[in-house]
């Protein structure tokens, strides 16, 4: 008997140990926090029940040692040995099964977690192809349900579901970015025209802030200085037309719906004012689209755009840019708060204008803006493009020029109609590649701003276009 209890006492604390071993360290490891509250309990129960067990043991070898003692004592304490060892082996058990548990369960959690992970991004990738649907410059039959389909795929998301929206044009700020409030721009898309349409033909933005500002600002401008014509709008990329649908509700025409409209009221006189910047690939292809609708109007006059007419080279200047140069500076040396350019230049600021770029032949046009700013004694003021075209204008060039000139202090603005996605990530972006990041990363500034405005907010340049409009009318009269 006495070999039998110091066996019991000799693998008692392994088992214990064992036990709580395979317990803990599969909770443990696989994180369940509710087995591990449990293993908590349940050790303590079980080293409670072996300190029991072995102090029972050593009652009991004692007692059998000195076999003086009473017959009825023995039998208590037999009961008592019986129940210690019960007790021990139905923990080791219990826990045992448990553990088991926590081995199998959470298999089940990280399969379920696995199983939810592949919806989430399976409802995100279907946004993402709605969205790359409507990314497109042609209009179809089915745009507008297209537009409608890709608005409700992505309100049914949930806000971690919107962060994986990624495709080839698609990303979250498609629908989720704020610029602005849409309603309190005006699409001028109404019927009712009567006989003499001025029809403002732009590229167009999705930033509502900038829409409202720039675009809208012009056209306010036209309808109250010509208010015996009707006002209406048409955009040129079909890609924003379809952005503002879906994500606001707003509907724009593109040009092709602008004439149908203005064909099917009835319009005799019809005048077109582009807000393009210059004889570029846009405008080209507005006078496109004109020509096939010659026929629907009792006369057409088309208006210059900001800059005017092209010119041969870079040395060929104008009226047009000589104002708009102006207009911008006078613009940008005000928000910057300086008295002028010259003050500005004092200070080691330069200005750098960053307009689009084109690889149309009308490219010229930034070299003559160049020419047209040295012309007016801004020497502080530098002229790039996005694209890079002219190669002189690109943000590497400009650089270059900005530091051999010795100013310090640069304030990025765009020279563009409007202050949208250029604007605001190509010249102001925090990405690495954006106009200001590579400015700040030569290390030779001591600072570098960006003014987010464009040109149709400036008074100047409205009534520049104001201008072009009236000469447009009285070529009609001609």
């Amino acid at each position: 008997m006495r070999n039998l209890w110091s066996a019991v006492y000799r693998i008692s604390i392994p088992i214990t140990i064992h036990t709580s071993y395979l317990f803990y360290g599969r909770t443990c490891i696989y994180g369940n926090r509710r087995l591990q509250r449990m293993q908590l309990f349940f050790s303590c129960c079980l080293w409670t029940a072996t300190v029991f067990l072995l102090t029972v043991c050593r009652q009991q070898s004692h007692c059998i040692h000195h076999s003086g003692n009473k017959r009825k004592e023995d039998k208590n304490m037999k009961k008592k040995q019986i129940l210690a060892v019960l007790l021990a082996a139905s923990l080791e058990c219990g826990m045992t099964a448990m553990a088991e548990e926590a081995t199998e369960a959470p298999a089940e959690v990280v399969t379920e977690a696995a199983s939810e992970a592949d919806g989430d991004q399976a409802a995100a990738d279907e946004v993402a192809a709605l969205i790359d649907n409507i990314y497109v410059q042609e209009r179809t039959d089915t745009t507008d349900a297209d537009c409608e389909a890709a608005k409700a795929a992505w309100d049914s998301l949930t806000d971690a579901q919107k962060e994986l929206v990624e495709g080839e044009e698609a990303s979250p700020d498609y629908f989720g970015l704020d610029t602005g409030d849409a309603s309190l721009d005006d699409a001028r898309n109404a019927d009712e025209i009567g006989e003499n349409e001025l029809l403002v033909v732009s590229f167009g933005t999705s930033y509502n802030d900038s829409r409202v500002e720039d675009i809208k600002g012009i056209e306010d401008a036209l309808q109250e200085a010509f208010p015996d014509w009707s006002v209406r709008r048409a955009f040129t990329a079909q890609i924003i037309i379809n952005h503002v649908q879906a994500r606001d509700g707003e509907k724009i025409d593109n040009m092709q719906q602008a004439l149908d409209r203005a064909a099917a009221n009835g319009v005799k006189n019809l005048v077109v004012q582009p807000t393009h910047l210059m004889h570029g690939a846009e405008y080209d292809e507005m006078m496109d689209a004109l020509e096939e609708y010659a026929d629907q109007f009792e006369s057409i006059s088309v208006a210059e755009p900001m800059l005017g007419e092209v010119g041969d080279d870079a040395t060929v200047i104008n009226d047009d840019k000589a104002a708009v140069a102006q207009a911008v500076t006078d613009a940008a040396v005000q928000d910057a708060g300086y008295e002028s350019m010259a003050a500005a230049a004092e200070d080691g600021a330069a200005f750098v204008f960053m307009g689009h770029g084109t690889s149309h032949t009308a490219k010229v046009t930034y070299s003559q803006m160049q020419t047209q700013m040295d012309s007016l004694g801004f020497a502080n003021a530098f002229i790039g493009t996005v694209e890079g075209e002219p190669e002189d204008t690109s943000c590497e060039a400009v650089i270059e020029r900005v530091k051999e000139a010795g100013y310090k202090k640069v304030i990025l603005r765009p020279l563009m109609v409007v202050a949208g996605d250029h604007a605001n990530n190509d010249m102001a972006g925090s990405e690495e590649d954006s106009w200001k990041s590579m400015f700040e990363a030569t290390g030779a500034f001591d600072s570098v701003d960006a003014q987010i405005a464009g040109l149709g907010r400036i008074d100047a340049v409205k009534q520049l276009y104001v201008a072009h409009t009236q000469a447009a009318i009285d070529d009609l009269a001609e």
